[in-house]
């Protein structure tokens, strides 16, 4: 039996890479998942991979109204909303903090942060009713350990991992459980925009160099850190940042 049998996960920004690999994992360990993502097309191809376990919907984590339309329908579709995984995310291209133009700045802190607001107030209210829950924030090394060039994504990124700190301690007495996952860089869809660069294997080297264990984060990497800590055998662990990075923090 799979260690969220029976569970129902919905995981933000799952139409690709961290998001997709924590999606297809929890469905293998028996949750049903709620695949959203901004991208309607890229949910229904994960959700069509994991069949009768996942249902697909279209949201922009920085809209309530869509938010609260993911929630309802876990609950439609699934009868509960049991674990939260806040993943969506994005970031502005590597470089000097003041050529940051402010709707780069607004639009990143809108999905980065405020989404975890709108999420808060959607699904803690259905988790207190359950009497349990599990919410995983999506932080990042960047808010751990910043690199030079994304001072606004590192500080939106030190704001969930904070954060996640925060509920935990809040919401701790009615048996929900918070936890930041911080992971270094992973070659996904916001790769290059990290870099700043071209993604050439002189710059992948260059970066890949400031990880001990000397290689990138990858989607399978984060899932096992999102299903241990959404399993019960993590019914003790909250309020941590958890570093999937190779010993980039260190």
């Amino acid at each position: 039996m799979g260690q969220l049998q029976g569970k129902v996960a919905i995981v933000t920004g799952a139409g690709g890479g961290f998001g997709e690999g924590i999606a297809c994992l929890y469905a293998q360990e028996g949750a049903k998942v709620v695949v959203a993502d901004i991208n309607k097309e890229a949910a229904d191809r994960v959700a069509g991979a994991l069949g009768a376990a996942a249902f697909a919907i279209k949201g922009d984590v920085s809209v309530r109204a869509d938010i609260d339309a993911i929630v309802q329908a876990a609950q439609d579709q699934f009868g509960a909303v049991d674990i939260v995984v806040n993943n969506a995310a994005i970031t502005h291209k590597n470089q000097p903090m003041l050529d940051v133009d402010e709707a780069t700045f607004d639009r990143m802190f809108d999905v980065n942060v405020k989404s975890i607001y709108h999420m808060a107030q959607a699904v803690v209210p259905v988790m207190r009713k359950q009497g349990r829950g599990v919410i995983l924030n999506i932080g990042s090394t960047a808010g751990i350990r910043p690199r030079p060039g994304l001072s606004w994504y590192n500080a939106s990124k030190g704001a969930v991992n904070v954060l996640s700190k925060s509920m935990a301690v809040e919401l701790g007495p009615e048996k929900i459980r918070v936890n930041a996952i911080c992971p270094v860089m992973g070659v996904t869809g916001m790769f290059e925009l990290f870099m700043g660069l071209p993604d050439t294997p002189e710059n992948r080297a260059k970066f890949q160099s400031t990880i001990p264990l000397g290689r990138f984060c990858q989607p399978s990497d984060v899932a096992a850190a999102a299903l241990f800590l959404a399993s019960d055998a993590a019914e003790f662990i909250t309020g941590v940042e958890f570093p999937v990075d190779g010993g980039r923090t260190i």
